[in-house]
């Protein structure tokens, strides 16, 4: 092999003109184009966009870990301390993938094997690359564990990927790429599934590690908030295309592109309409208590525990209001909401829609009220049905409660709902995979306002989302509040868009209330430790 050398002047990274297609069953699509940009030593390169923009694609030519079916275009150079990597085979590249070269991924629990435990996948990255004996290597890994911040890493080394928490796993994944203290780290969107307060962790950790070791790192993500704070360097991306570079301080301070000026007036902002005390109670809530058992013995030796998942919780949302649920995975939000519409567990308390108690109701019982309850969930993909085009979805809340009473007056009512989320009428004749995230979620929100809801139950239904999507949808749901005068529960641990779009927050944590109140008062004035981590966590993101 032919080495060609770049002085040590030059970055440690340096991509010129990538270009990505993919062979398809419909022909050649073109993922990127001409994308070029170079990365320090010891710098932060972050890389924004949203979903489909080529970020991704761009960072597995680096790797050379694209698809089968993709097609690399000629010019594309990808220099690696000096090196020409876009001439290296296969065998070459993998000498140093993991070791030179690292990437965390975005979902750790798809990037982990699921049947084997974290200490062998931690290993063997290091016994790939180095010669190490049994006890050494175990001594490698939990110090590995315990550089990344992972708890008690002795218990943990011998567990699975599902006995861990999102965010441990997401530290595992870490521990995993800097195994053997890579020069370059790749990190695609590590924090965009966790809680606000682990992401803070995460990036904290990412830069104490990035500092100690001389690492130079590329970011993937869509989150301007942590570009802003992490970034040296940024490079904006479009339709498979560079449309903006440079220091990340200056293309915030002044955005150059219409693009990346859209990007930064995206980030979620504005706050909600002011709310008429003295309009009527739709659903209340009152003392309400939801607990699990479960068995946390063995098999000689049973032992019942029980999880209180909602403590003693009270709430209530009047006409026209958005009450905001927040806190950390596990802190009980969902399992308070779903008690609220009785569609979870519930076990204690008192609940009353539109004045009338529903807590003792049967299932047939409760009929009535499903038409005035909705829901709206975190994935639309999945909440869905994929076999059904979008009439057949809309229609079914519609036939099953009896509304409308003829095919054309249920094709009106559906129109009508399309119309309320600005989509097209020729959406009725597509399948769900046939639209983006953010149309998704427009039908999914078509689905509830079909039924003509006073309530609807809004369950992280823009986290999944990108941050122009995400604006678009919060404008969405102001415009059908102040329409249908609806009365909204939204679930969250998003704090920027809990300040734009609701009136009341309750902040969970451990299934009780740590605070209560106008979301304005609560989110500048936090009355508790809990609340403040939250807080500072959401808006200044690494300390």
């Amino acid at each position: 092999m032919q080495w060609t050398r770049i002085p040590m002047t030059e970055p440690l990274l340096k991509v010129e003109n990538v270009a990505v297609s993919f062979r398809t069953a419909v022909g050649v699509t073109e993922a990127v184009r001409d994308v070029s940009y170079a990365v320090d030593r010891g710098m932060t390169l972050a890389v924004v966009g949203e979903s489909g923009s080529g970020k991704s694609v761009t960072a597995r030519a680096v790797m050379g870990m694209l698809a089968p079916n993709a097609i690399v275009g000629k010019d594309t150079r990808v220099w690696f301390d000096g090196e020409d990597l876009s001439t290296w085979s296969e065998l070459e590249l993998q000498r140093i993938r993991g070791k030179r070269i690292s990437m965390i991924f975005q979902e750790p629990l798809t990037s982990l094997n699921p049947i084997y435990k974290i200490g062998d996948q931690v290993g063997e990255i290091i016994r790939v690359h180095r010669d190490i004996g049994k006890k050494a290597l175990r001594k490698e890994v939990l110090r590995l564990l315990a550089e990344v911040q992972l708890p008690d890493p002795e218990t943990r080394i011998d567990q699975y990927p599902h006995e861990m928490s999102g965010g441990q796993r997401q530290r595992v994944m870490i521990a995993m790429a800097l195994a053997n203290n890579p020069d370059l780290l790749i990190a695609d969107e590590p924090t965009t599934a966790l809680d606000v307060t682990v992401q803070a962790e995460i990036l904290s950790l990412l830069k104490q590690l990035q500092t100690k070791h001389g690492m130079a790192v590329v970011l993937i993500t869509h989150d301007l908030t942590v570009v802003s704070k992490v970034s040296d360097t940024v490079v904006v991306m479009r339709q498979g295309k560079v449309v903006e570079s440079g220091v990340t301080a200056e293309v915030f301070a002044n955005p150059q592109h219409p693009y990346t000026r859209h990007l930064i007036e995206s980030e979620p902002k504005g706050r909600p309409d002011p709310l008429n005390e003295d309009a009527p109670v739709v659903i209340e809530g009152r003392n309400l208590g939801v607990t699990f058992s479960f068995n946390a013995g063995g098999f000689f030796r049973p032992l019942t525990k029980e999880l209180k998942a909602v403590d003693d919780i009270s709430a209530r949302v009047r006409q026209g209001e958005t009450l905001g649920v927040v806190g950390e995975s596990g802190s009980g939000k969902t399992t308070l909401a779903m008690a609220m519409i009785r569609l979870g567990v519930f076990h204690r308390g008192e609940i009353t829609f539109q004045g009338q108690r529903i807590d003792q109701l049967s299932r047939k019982e409760l009929r009535p009220f499903r038409t005035k309850m909705q829901v709206v969930f975190q994935d639309p993909f999945s909440s869905l049905n994929p076999r059904m085009i979008i009439r057949q979805i809309l229609e079914e809340g519609l036939v099953v409660n009896n509304i409308g009473g003829s095919a054309s007056a249920r094709d009106k009512i559906v129109r009508k709902a399309l119309d309320d989320v600005q989509m097209p009428h020729a959406a009725l004749e597509r399948f769900p995979h046939e639209f983006s995230g953010g149309q998704r979620q427009r039908l999914a929100i078509a689905r509830a306002i079909a039924l003509n809801p006073e309530f609807i139950l809004l369950d992280e239904p823009t986290s999944a989302l990108d941050l122009s999507i995400q604006a678009q949808i919060i404008d969405l749901l102001r415009d059908l509040r102040r329409k249908h005068s609806l009365s909204y529960m939204f679930i969250s641990h998003d704090l920027k868009v809990v300040r734009a779009l609701c009136h009341n927050v309750i902040v969970m944590q451990h299934g009780k209330v740590m605070e209560a109140g106008p979301t304005a008062k609560v989110l500048e004035n936090p009355e508790t430790d809990y609340t403040r981590r939250l807080v500072d966590a959401a808006f200044n993101v690494v300390a």
